[in-house]
């Protein structure tokens, strides 16, 4: 456990510089970071595939379902196959004590006796099993018939216990309580994530030419839209509150944020996901009601319009924004509290900068509980109002389109072309 010096208990006062907190080798961040998109995507893709995208193209057709589910089983694949070199380069990074790439070692890490071998392994093993339970679905006749539903969430579910298991405990803890719910909160962080911005990047490949069919596009984009975008939002809300608990974890005050190295490199991630709340909210308020009520009124040249140019363009900066997301992540280490802590002991202290004592975790504590639950009320509450103020904004929408035409065809002299 992690032992907390009191400074009254610190050696006599002698004036050292701040331990260095460096950002890490952009290096190592780079090869986490084609870890962590792989598996996410993987993830992301087939979830939008389930729960948005698939269901959209099933009220449609058959074929509409073949084409939208083998895309994204393709992409998917793609994602779980390069999700294992990638996995295993990070590992080998990190046997190699020279900072090179140590593959045999990190090959033989895999199952090995240990539990991190055991995880490991399982990270490796799961991913590819959920590549080959999609690979069928890449062929349409497949996409299209009874076992692509099974077969989705199969590889769904492999792939998200894949993800799982990078924050899996590989030790028995002292506190169960503790880390278990630790566990909770960063697969909410991982999954929300995933769903989120792997949804993302599904929806650009959809948008591409070929997978919709130009007749279907109205039917297929406004349900679409809308599941995922109650997905999306619930995505929101569990990675604000997994963030939330993260921060309270980590974090000691606003100003930690600026003071020190892992403040600053959260202040961006911060800074990111706020402007993805801002093209989230765009797209919830504007976008998606115009598609629905365009498609309501059977306008489907400018909705194509629409589609073609806003859509792909708005979901092209979010994907973006995510993959920026996901590289800055990597460069959190350790703790904005100890860093804080470890700096002042540094300045007030003779103490060895480079073997520098620990803040121990923070606990819980009745108040701990009431902020949380408070949170948790009013993250729900913003998220269920959003979602029903846009479907209020929908409807209006649609039913003034709606009016319109129908003032436009009744006051229309015969052979008038507008009445055409």
């Amino acid at each position: 456990m992690p032992v907390s010096v009191p400074l009254s208990d610190a050696l006599p006062y002698a004036a050292a510089a701040a331990p260095s907190t460096p950002l890490g080798p952009f290096e190592d961040s780079a090869v986490a970071w084609a870890a962590w998109t792989t598996l996410m995507g993987f993830v992301g893709l087939a979830a939008l595939a389930s729960v948005a995208a698939g269901p959209a193209a099933r009220r449609i057709g058959p074929a509409a379902l073949a084409a939208v589910t083998a895309r994204l089983s393709r992409a998917a694949v793609v994602l779980g196959v390069l999700a294992v070199p990638a996995v295993l380069t990070d590992l080998a990074h990190g046997a190699s004590p020279s900072g090179g790439y140590d593959y045999t070692a990190a090959w033989n890490a895999l199952y090995d006796g240990s539990n991190a071998g055991r995880l490991s392994g399982l990270e490796v093993t799961l991913v590819l099993a959920g590549a080959v339970l999609l690979a069928p679905l890449t062929v349409r006749t497949v996409a299209a018939g009874p076992a692509g539903r099974w077969l989705l969430a199969a590889g769904l579910g492999a792939g998200t216990v894949a993800l799982g298991t990078t924050k899996f405990p590989d030790a028995a803890p002292d506190d169960w309580g503790r880390t278990v719910f630790e566990t909770l909160m960063w697969m909410l962080h991982l999954v929300g994530g995933a769903v989120w911005l792997g949804g993302l990047v599904g929806l650009l490949l959809l948008a591409l030419p070929g997978a919709v069919a130009p007749a279907d596009r109205g039917a297929f984009w406004a349900p679409a839209i809308r599941r995922f975008s109650a997905a999306a939002m619930a995505c929101v809300a569990v990675i604000a509150l997994s963030g939330l608990f993260l921060y309270w974890e980590h974090v000691d005050g606003l100003s930690q944020l600026v003071s020190t190295m892992y403040g600053r490199v959260l202040g961006v991630k911060i800074l990111i996901f706020g402007t993805l709340m801002l093209l989230g909210a765009f797209n919830q308020f504007w976008l998606h009601p115009r598609v629905d009520a365009l498609r309501a009124a059977g306008d489907r040249r400018p909705l194509r319009v629409l589609l073609v140019r806003t859509f792909p363009g708005v979901v092209a900066a979010e994907s973006v924004l995510g993959l920026a997301l996901l590289f800055v992540a990597p460069f959190l280490h350790g703790s904005a509290r100890n860093q804080a802590y470890q700096a002042h002991l540094a300045e007030h202290s003779a103490l060895d900068p480079d073997n520098l004592p620990r803040l121990a975790a923070k606990e819980v504590s009745a108040s701990t509980w009431v902020w949380g639950t408070a949170e948790t009320v009013a993250v729900i509450a913003v998220m269920v109002a959003g979602y029903l103020i846009s479907g209020r904004l929908a409807r209006r929408r649609a039913a003034a389109h709606a009016n319109t035409a129908a003032t436009a065809a009744a006051t229309a002299e015969p052979g008038d072309l507008v009445g055409a």
